[in-house]
């Protein structure tokens, strides 16, 4: 046996047991004739004593051997502390060592395991089982184990069965791009990792499996943006014989019972909110409505003036920042060369101060008089002491640039508080959206999402207008999941197929299995997959996902610890029948 207990749960209960305990080396303090050792498991800290006048000389000297990171296991007496330490749950006691062995010496390792490191990320990834042991990582890693296990217990109490899918699946061109594997024993032919499990999916619900789940990996060779990872991880459920607003409320519920059970927050509003209208109204589609800041449209009383920027702009929008009102010219100088970064990609921005008086101070005061400035506080919510700042330009562009500029005010003002948490659903999704590129319609989520019949008639006329049975959570500005009622007859699938430019040909080739399975009496279903990486990050009050997976990818998709993706050897390349070609 190992150990009798794990180092964080002797406490004054224990004073006198003989215990075993076995972990790292986290310190040692060697007074001379004392010397302090903390051992540190996943369950915490004990400190150790060897003390020359009750230690055998032996064990004594061997205790001086000890370096940061030995793996060792200990016998003695747990014994009162003289210094108790109130930070830890074993600060009141120490373990007087009788026995010291030592199961594996270590490296130095390349930087310190303390909450507070001196490792930058690099060095973090590349020795990612070094840094597993500190605290926010490994706590992080059981915050995920934790939300995992609350979603299972929750969908399983409503009857959801959990089923695998399979992970060697069909390439399919909707989409990121698939990571594909070549299949030895069918020369020339290759497997794609599943960017999702949404066929398999729709195929239990033929199978009349009725409430499905899985807490699957997915896959997208995607360039990757900001905190992406190649291979996430989703919650991935659907449901047989139910409308909208069944989904939505199991789903509401799961989010409810989440914060509940793991941050202790009971949340009473889900607000539902348009696609249009978040759109309009934050510039994106899933909107931060922990604090305020809605987009005013100024058109109204901004052109028509002698301001020729205003007046050939599709749109002119502002916001009101609260309390902004004090910011100085530089201030406000940075502010405008924040938006005209690349990235965000502003022309330049006009602002206007809400002064204390109820007058107006203005960057376009030649243009602009107290009345038209009065109506561009009032269309924005601006009040006296706030700052008021406009973009204009095509809609779309200036609309995003508007949002990422309120995100990052809101992120400089502490407006986004890790603490607070503002679920609502983004609802009434377009069907298609247009791709110049390819000059096509795309499908905004899945060629299997069904259209809202109401809207059906519009696919031949103005097919950008279709409203899709399609719904987002939001999550504090996160899209934490998002889902869709399917289309379950194959006329309206074929009918989906012909505005998506498939030929009959390639519909068959490519989903013929799943139209086939219409055929067989397919339910009325639909579902949702939540991502999870993301939602237990938003849960655990981070912005980023990388330190609640265990093993994560760097920006540009590698993983630095095993050094992948790698070469291989050429005859494993010829038993795939595989040349590679040099550019």
């Amino acid at each position: 046996m190992y150990r009798s207990h794990n180092c964080g749960e002797l406490n004054a209960s224990h004073i006198n047991q003989e215990v075993t305990l076995a972990g790292w080396v986290q310190k040692s303090r060697d007074k001379g004739f004392m010397n302090w050792v903390d051992l540190r498991d996943r369950y915490g800290i004990t400190q150790l004593i060897f003390d020359e006048s009750r230690t055998e000389k032996s064990v004594f000297e061997l205790a001086k051997t000890l370096g940061r990171e030995f793996v060792i296991q200990v016998k003695g007496t747990v014994i009162e502390r003289e210094a108790k330490n109130s930070n830890i749950p074993t600060g009141d006691i120490e373990i007087l060592v009788t026995e010291l062995n030592i199961l594996n010496a270590a490296l130095t390792p390349p930087f310190t395991i303390e909450d507070e490191t001196d490792g930058g990320e690099d060095i973090r990834m590349k020795y990612r089982y070094l840094d597993i042991r500190r605290n926010p990582v490994k706590n992080s890693l059981l915050f995920r184990h934790k939300v995992a296990m609350e979603v299972r217990k929750y969908l399983s109490d409503l009857d959801f069965c959990e089923v695998e899918t399979p992970y060697l699946i069909k390439s399919t061109p909707e989409g990121a791009r698939d990571f594909v594997v070549p299949s030895r024993m069918n020369e020339g032919q290759f497997y794609a990792l599943p960017q999702s499990p949404q066929t398999f999916k729709q195929l239990l619900m033929v199978g009349g499996m009725d409430k499905y789940f899985q807490i699957v990996k997915c896959f997208r060779d995607e360039d990757l943006r900001a905190d992406r990872q190649p291979e996430f991880t989703q919650i991935d459920c659907e449901m047989a014989f139910v409308e909208q607003e069944d989904i939505l409320n199991v789903f509401e519920g799961l989010t409810r019972h989440l914060l509940k059970e793991v941050k202790g927050i009971e949340v009473d509003k889900f607000p539902r909110m348009t696609y249009d209208h978040a759109m309009k109204t934050y510039g994106n589609d899933k909107p931060d409505i922990r604090f305020g800041m809605e987009f005013g449209e100024l058109n109204a009383f901004a052109q028509h003036k002698e301001f020729s920027v205003f007046n050939s702009a599709e749109l002119v929008v502002g916001i009101a920042v609260p309390g902004a009102g004090n910011y100085t010219r530089k201030e406000i100088d940075a502010l405008i060369d924040w938006v005209k970064r690349p990235q965000v990609g502003a022309s330049g921005m006009v602002y206007v101060k809400c002064n204390d008086d109820g007058t107006y101070k203005s960057s376009v005061d030649k243009f602009y008089d107290q009345d038209d400035l009065t109506n561009w506080a009032k269309t924005t919510g601006a009040k006296a002491g706030d700052m008021l700042f406009v973009l204009s330009g095509p809609a779309d562009k200036t609309r995003a640039q508007l949002s990422a500029l309120r995100m990052e005010l809101a992120t400089r003002l502490g407006l986004r508080k890790p603490d607070e948490f503002a679920p609502l659903w983004v609802v009434d999704f377009p069907l298609l959206e247009f791709d110049e590129e390819s000059g096509r319609y795309h499908a905004m989520h899945h060629p299997f999402t069904s259209p809202k019949p109401e809207d059906m008639h519009l696919l031949e006329t103005n097919p950008g207008k279709v409203r899709a049975n399609a719904y987002d959570m939001v999550l504090n500005g996160n899209e934490i999941g998002g889902g869709s009622i399917r289309i379950h007859d194959k006329a309206t699938q074929q009918l989906m197929f012909k505005y998506l430019g498939f030929t009959e040909e390639e519909a068959k080739a490519q989903f013929g299995f799943l139209m086939d399975a219409f055929q067989f009496g397919a339910p009325p279903h639909g579902g949702l997959a939540f991502g999870l990486d993301r939602l237990v990050a938003i849960l655990g009050g981070q912005e980023t996902i990388r330190d609640f997976i265990a093993f994560p990818k760097n920006n540009s998709g590698r993983d630095v610890m095993i050094d992948a993706p790698s070469a291989i050897d050429v005859s494993q390349l010829n038993e795939l029948h595989i040349q590679l070609h040099s550019k």
